[in-house]
């Protein structure tokens, strides 16, 4: 259940970042287990969320988040499901490929938004003589000397 859990959590936070495209794809051949058919519905049904996903920024944030969380029980409830059918010894075999299938997705989830940043690891950033360093700008930056003090400042 805990591993499910993580499942439909890692599929709402992947959809519409730059890790989706692998997550889709992976995720869809796992449900598929070698059979093509199952796999495109999956990929189907994968496109759908990322589509429901995307539209409920604009719903409003009280409804955009009723569909996360609609989304995310959708896709643990898919996932228990898939493992619950199956004999023993692939339901082990199934859910260490999934637990290794979320790894690997943990690990190059990393992504941001339009302006800005994301970093899977460390960030120096350093300005040196006189220069401006920011890890994001938003609007202009301008380097001139400071203005003069007014004269009641001397």
């Amino acid at each position: 259940m805990t591993l499910a859990t993580a499942g439909g959590t890692a599929v709402v936070q992947a959809a519409g970042t730059d890790a989706w495209a692998a997550l889709r794809q992976r995720l869809a051949a796992w449900f598929g287990r070698g059979d093509a058919e199952r796999e495109a519905g999956e990929l189907v049904r994968l496109d759908n969320t990322a589509s429901e996903l995307a539209a409920a920024g604009a719903e409003g944030p009280g409804r955009a988040e009723r569909i996360l969380i609609r989304q995310e029980a959708m896709w643990q409830a898919r996932l228990e499901s898939l493992l619950e059918s199956l004999g023993d010894d692939e339901r082990h075999r199934a859910a260490e490929e999934l637990r290794a299938l979320l790894a690997s997705h943990a690990d190059s989830a990393v992504s941001a938004g339009a302006g800005g940043l994301a970093v899977g690891g460390d960030v120096h950033i350093k300005a040196d003589s006189g220069s401006i360093a920011a890890a994001v700008i938003h609007g202009g930056a301008h380097i001139s000397p400071p203005p003069p003090p007014a004269p009641s400042q001397g």
